[in-house]
């Protein structure tokens, strides 16, 4: 059922009698309407947390000894659902990952605010947003906040095992927004499911930003296809239950 985004566009440029191409970029028509592929995409994975694109992430340390419980999300991360630390001391061989809990970010500033910062194992930290919190250095982290969506600031580190936070102790996996390459072999990440809808979005946008037309038929496919959808995001999990209510089906 997947096609790749040449495919779909000649195929909308076929419903809407233009050209016949052999590359989105042959005419100004069809990169025009590729472009509006490409946007009803984009749409989708954004408007929907999908199975599919839960994946293991790769949080990224500072690296810095000035900000050193400071990690950075990838571009492409929609939603951090979990991180993991490994807090085993350095003489044990066996890994011992923590889950560690979020906070609130007027929670977590409430709950560091009560560290001495005279204490020799609390460290300030400026973070990037010029915020200062106050760190301990002598036990490895438990909690996280973030104060600009970006940068994930834990509470602490144990400075007798490292100068901060080390990227291969981490465990994290959330929701990434595939991206939807601009080239003809492009094909879009997306459960079987979600194509109908996708291409029918994709054909009545098209035809009216294009050629000011409805299409009544798209745009009511559309609509079906969306409101299935809105019921059923997952692949496995069986999507949104809803109560019976004591009715026999």
């Amino acid at each position: 059922m997947s096609q790749t985004l040449l495919e779909i566009t000649q195929d909308i440029l076929s419903i809407m009698d233009g050209d016949e191409v052999n590359s989105i970029f042959d005419t100004e028509e069809s990169e025009q309407v590729a472009k509006i592929v490409r946007r009803t995409y984009n749409a989708m994975v954004s408007n929907s947390n999908w199975l599919h694109t839960r994946k293991g992430l790769v949080l990224i340390s500072s690296g810095d000894n000035s900000k050193p419980t400071h990690i950075s999300l990838p571009s492409d991360v929609k939603q951090l659902e979990t991180i993991n630390y490994d807090v085993r001391k350095e003489f044990t061989y066996r890994k011992e990952f923590r889950n560690l809990k979020w906070k609130e970010p007027d929670d977590f500033l409430r709950y560091t605010n009560h560290r001495n910062s005279n204490d020799t194992n609390v460290l300030t930290v400026e973070d990037y947003s010029g915020i200062e919190v106050l760190i301990l250095t002598n036990k490895s982290p438990e909690y996280y906040t973030t104060f600009d969506d970006s940068n994930i600031i834990l509470d602490s580190y144990d400075s007798s095992l490292e100068a901060t936070i080390q990227q291969n102790k981490i465990q994290a996996y959330g929701f990434i927004i595939p991206v939807l390459e601009f080239v003809d072999s492009a094909v879009a990440n997306l459960p079987p499911d979600a194509w109908s809808a996708f291409v029918e979005e994709a054909t009545s946008k098209a035809q009216w930003q294009v050629r000011q037309l409805e299409d009544p038929k798209s745009e009511q496919e559309a609509r079906r296809q969306n409101r299935w959808l809105a019921r059923k995001q997952w692949r496995v999990e069986g999507g949104i239950k809803y109560r019976d209510y004591g009715k026999k089906r």
